[in-house]
């Protein structure tokens, strides 16, 4: 991505959050990840051989009768047991003509997303039933007017670059027509890329109209593809998911991006070794990409391992330790190895509230996420529960900190501005000091990336402030943020036809709208 796009974004973020000091500028240079090795050249080899020994020999089961003619008239294999085999030669065909770099668009000025390089992009994701209700400060069930606002209130956080629909809306329950709002209420709320699901091709269909209808043609959603669908194709271990797997077909058909994910949970439903789970991790994956391929071989399609560690003591999910940081980083360097554009997930705390554990956690996992070179992570703000919760004060302190890990990794620029030994000479052997400095004044805006809701005050004024925590400060912000008028993305004209045409729910134009009290209980 070029500075002039990074500097758009930075400022229309800064736009939509309203006016702010200049001093609250960020780095304009773009973060850049892929420095951490956690395998080398010979254990990615291996990974590699193994996974073409899984699809070659054990191949994946409960390939659904279109998957399977696709396939074989490529030259996959039916076997007498039931499964698809993905012979080496067919899977390096296709590893060889996979698109390497892939824009996601959003509906603003800014440029695409680029994923392929080096350049990182966070933001939001999940599929949390639950959300941290403002008013009451409990979890209750997820709703609709949940997720638009959600969008919303990501749409003015410039360090979370792109929404993904991070909750279920289960206060509408056909699938298809939940399917459907959710699309909308994400685009309605969001001018920034979105990443939506679909379980069944009669949405991905629906999907499709909606948003040709956005874009004015079908055309031009292709040449701008502002919304893309997360597709987890496989069920571990080695079996297709019939529903998904046509999902992923008809998707690549419609011109629709495709998140080609795979979930193993390690020592559950992949093996309970880190080599072991990134190799079955990654065959299952590069079957997918090989279906995309097939169907259209200049597919958006992302490869998307997400692999999850399990705590033996209990089965469950478990996203916030190191060895979930480490495995991700390994399927992510599986990725690089092959030179694809790449998606997974960090930030899976689990933590039920913001605070110190889900910190620590998250800042850890997107922290490895990013050195290992994930082009796209999402997750990596406002989820909670190791995935099962959301709450919106998350999204404000996890912007936070998603922009001091992108700061963190941004060039270091050596050159004979910034190496000046005679300014160094003046400063000592004349004021002391370089806070004067004309130098210092200006990479005061153009260095420094400022907290939005980091506290840097003294004791003292912390104290006299009556000591407001972090989670205050963001749930004030969320507040101030949704109570405001929404922004227009979309022409009234235009969104009653789409509304219409769907038979789309009502979305909230206020906050107000669905909360019951102006006060919340601080339960964290």
């Amino acid at each position: 991505m070029s500075d002039s796009n990074i500097a758009n974004r930075q400022r229309r973020g800064r736009r939509a959050r309203g006016a702010e000091p200049a001093a609250s500028a960020a780095p304009v240079l773009a973060p850049v990840g892929g420095r951490l090795q956690l395998l080398d050249a010979v254990a990615l080899q291996r990974i590699h051989e193994t996974a073409l020994v899984l699809l070659a020999r054990t191949g994946i089961a409960e390939a659904p009768p279109a998957v399977v003619e696709l396939a074989t008239g490529a030259g996959a294999a039916l076997g007498e047991d039931g499964r698809l085999r993905f012979p080496e030669s067919l899977v390096e065909r296709v590893l060889a003509g996979l698109p390497r770099q892939i824009g996601l668009h959003g509906r603003g000025d800014e440029g695409p997303l680029v994923l392929g390089g080096d350049e990182v992009h966070v933001g939001t994701g999940g599929a949390s039933p639950e959300i941290l209700d403002l008013a009451s400060g409990q979890y209750r069930p997820s709703m609709l007017a949940d997720i638009h606002l959600a969008a919303r209130l990501v749409d003015g956080l410039e360090h979370v670059h792109f929404f993904s629909r991070p909750m279920v809306a289960r206060d509408i329950e056909p699938p298809l027509r939940m399917e459907v709002n959710t699309a909308w209420a994400c685009l309605a709320g969001t001018a920034k890329h979105v990443m939506v699901s679909a379980s069944s091709v009669e949405a991905v269909d629906e999907i499709a109209e909606l948003v040709y209808m956005l874009a004015g043609s079908e055309a031009a959603f292709r040449a701008a593809p502002f919304l893309s669908l997360n597709v987890n194709h496989i069920v571990p271990p080695l079996r297709f998911d019939a529903d998904s797997a046509a999902v992923l077909l008809r998707a690549v058909a419609r011109g629709i991006p495709v998140m080609v994910n795979t979930f193993g949970q390690l020592g559950a439903s992949s093996p309970v070794t880190i080599a072991g789970c990134v190799a079955q991790t990654t065959a299952e994956t590069l079957a997918g990409m090989v279906l995309a391929f097939l169907v259209d071989p200049d597919v958006p399609a992302i490869f998307g391992p997400r692999p999850m560690v399990t705590d033996l003591r209990t089965g469950a999910m478990s996203g916030g330790g190191g060895e979930q940081a480490k495995l991700t980083a390994a399927a992510i360097q599986m990725a690089r190895f092959y030179g694809l554009p790449s998606s997974t997930i960090a930030g899976a705390t689990d933590s039920k509230w913001p605070d110190a554990q889900a910190g620590h956690e998250k800042c850890l996992a997107v922290t490895l996420a990013v050195q290992a070179g994930a082009h796209f992570i999402t997750q990596a703000a406002g989820t909670q529960a190791s995935l099962m919760g959301t709450s919106l004060e998350a999204y404000v302190i996890d912007n936070d900190m998603l922009g001091a890990i992108l700061s963190a990794h941004t060039a270091i620029e050596v050159s004979d501005d910034t190496l000046d030994a005679g300014a160094i000479h003046d400063a000592a052997t004349g004021a002391g000091h370089f806070l004067g400095e004309a130098t210092t004044l200006a990479r005061m805006n153009s260095d420094f990336l400022y907290p939005a809701i980091g506290d840097r005050r003294s004791i003292g004024e912390w104290q006299d402030a009556g000591r407001p925590d972090i989670w205050r400060r963001a749930h004030e912000r969320v507040r101030e943020s949704l109570a405001a008028p929404p922004r227009q993305l979309v022409d009234p004209a235009l969104a009653a036809r789409i509304e219409s045409r769907f038979a789309l729910t009502p979305l909230p134009s206020a906050l107000s709208q669905t909360l019951t009290t102006d006060e919340v209980s601080h339960v964290g």
